[in-house]
């Protein structure tokens, strides 16, 4: 009992320290989260994409998408895909494009 103790306050530890996303876009059910890592060659951004759902009274979260779900799917990920263009030219030092349509 006492592994199972230790184990508890380490995961509740990790749920409460974990990383945040840098940006997340969210239509509807749908949301991106942006995720920021800095490597030896640059920043580079990685995106999960989820749809919310309510199951009973709990608000869950998956990465299946039905097809009703697929526009707004391609929606947010060009919207997020805007955002993290803009910030890369922000990361590099150049200023944003006017052709950009956020």
């Amino acid at each position: 009992m006492e592994f199972s103790a230790e184990r508890t306050a380490t995961d509740s530890f990790m749920k409460n320290n974990k990383p945040k996303p840098v940006n997340e876009v969210r239509l509807g059910h749908i949301k991106a989260a942006v995720w920021k890592n800095e490597t030896e060659a640059g920043v580079r951004y990685n995106v999960t994409f989820s749809r919310i759902y309510r199951d009973g009274e709990e608000w869950k979260s998956t990465d299946s998408f039905g097809r009703d779900d697929l526009l707004v799917l391609a929606k947010v990920a060009d919207k997020t895909h805007s955002w993290i263009f803009s910030r890369s030219q922000e990361d590099q030092g150049s200023p944003p494009s006017p052709n950009n349509d956020e």
